[in-house]
This record gives C-alpha cells, sequence and structure tokens, in this order.
C-alpha cells in the first residue's frame, strides 16, 4: 500500500501560501510507515518546531490502476473518508529554498492519520465533487472544504497519477487540503468529520 499526497490543488489554499495555481497536479508520495490508525497519539517529532495540520480527503483505491482514462477514473473507488498530512513546515521551508526533495517534511513515521473505517460514496451522496469535510481543534472549527472546489477533480487526479504510478487495490490518494494550515501543539485533540461523519478524533503528544 502506498499514498499519494496532492499538492497545490485549492486556490484558497494557493493563497494563503503564496503558491502559483499549478497547471498540472503536483504530487508527491508518502510510505506506507506514514500511516496513523486507531485515533493513537500524533508524537510531534523532534525534529521540526512548526508542525502543521493539513485536511484532506483521501479516496481509496480499489482495483488495479494504469493509465486509466478520466471519463472511467470514478470505476477504481467506492470509499472515502478524511486523512491529515501532517507537515514539517519548518523543514520544508528548507527543502523548498534549496531545491530538495521533500520527504523529511512529509513523509515521516506517522504523518498520515486516516480512520479505519472509510465510508461508501454511495452512503454520502454518490457525488465525489459534492463533499463537505472540516477539523475541528480543541472544538475550535480551523478548517473546512468542498472537493467541488478542487482545482483538479478527483477523477482527473487518478488519471493524471496513473500515468507514471500504477495504483493498487488499498492505495490512498489524499487530494490536496484547502485554506487554514496551521500547526499544531502538545495538547491539542483534533476531530476529522466528513459530512457530518467523525473521521477522526485523537491528541497530540
Amino acid at each position: 500500500m502506498k499514498i499519494i499526497c496532492i499538492g497545490h490543488n485549492y486556490d484558497n489554499h494557493n493563497n494563503e501560501m503564496a503558491h502559483e495555481r499549478p497547471s498540472a497536479p503536483v504530487f508527491f508520495t508518502k510510505p506506507d510507515t506514514a500511516i496513523l490508525r486507531n485515533n493513537d497519539p500524533f508524537y510531534i517529532p523532534s525534529f521540526t518546531d512548526e508542525c502543521h495540520y493539513e485536511t484532506e480527503l483521501v479516496i481509496k483505491i480499489n482495483r488495479i490502476v494504469k493509465a486509466i482514462d478520466e471519463r472511467f477514473a470514478h470505476r477504481c473507488y467506492s470509499e472515502v473518508a478524511v486523512g491529515i498530512d501532517f507537515t514539517a513546515r519548518d523543514r520544508q521551508r528548507e527543502c523548498v529554498a534549496s531545491g530538495l526533495p521533500w520527504e523529511i517534511c512529509k513523509a515521516f513515521d506517522k504523518s498520515a492519520p486516516v480512520p479505519n473505517t472509510f465510508i461508501p460514496l454511495a452512503e454520502l451522496g454518490g457525488d465525489i465533487n459534492a463533499l463537505h469535510f472540516a477539523l475541528d481543534i480543541n472544538g475550535k472549527r480551523v478548517q473546512e472544504g468542498f472537493s467541488g472546489d478542487m482545482i483538479f477533480s478527483p477523477d482527473r487526479l487518478i488519471a493524471y497519477v496513473s500515468q507514471f504510478i500504477t495504483l493498487k487495490m488499498g492505495d490512498l490518494i489524499f487530494t490536496g487540503t484547502p485554506a487554514g494550515v496551521g500547526p499544531v501543539k502538545i495538547g491539542d485533540r483534533l476531530v476529522a468529520s466528513l459530512e457530518g461523519h467523525t473521521m477522526l478524533d485523537f491528541e497530540v503528544r
């Protein structure tokens, strides 16, 4: 199982981070060791002083996918969830400034909390482009997203990524984060939801 993460996929997030609007999807990967399950606590790594949350709609691939046409991409998933892409923001700035890869700031252990159970898309109305998700920290809403606001739709993402990387059953696609990212601190409680369904509820240590 592998994790494909999409960057720069919401205009409002690009604006808050001073990113240019991409002309094609931007993606990077996380290893399976990045997964954090069971609502286990997230431990801030010792190598960062600025660890940020990025809340994202996550798609679970349900078949082998290679170079699929966008019009058929909807056949490649049936379940969705919300996950967190934790980012060592200070280390990311160093990587960007030096033109280096992002693995140390994005792919570290337990940097991708996801729920044990994904929700069938059919139970959420069946439209991948009409889903609302959110993150609360200590009872305060800090981030909200709507999948219809993506620059590149989920089907476009699958079609694009599968040109370069074969997707397999169980692979996860983190589809990008909207505006509102920010730091976490020890003692924070994070609760992520999708269309009113609680998907994550864990503490930072």
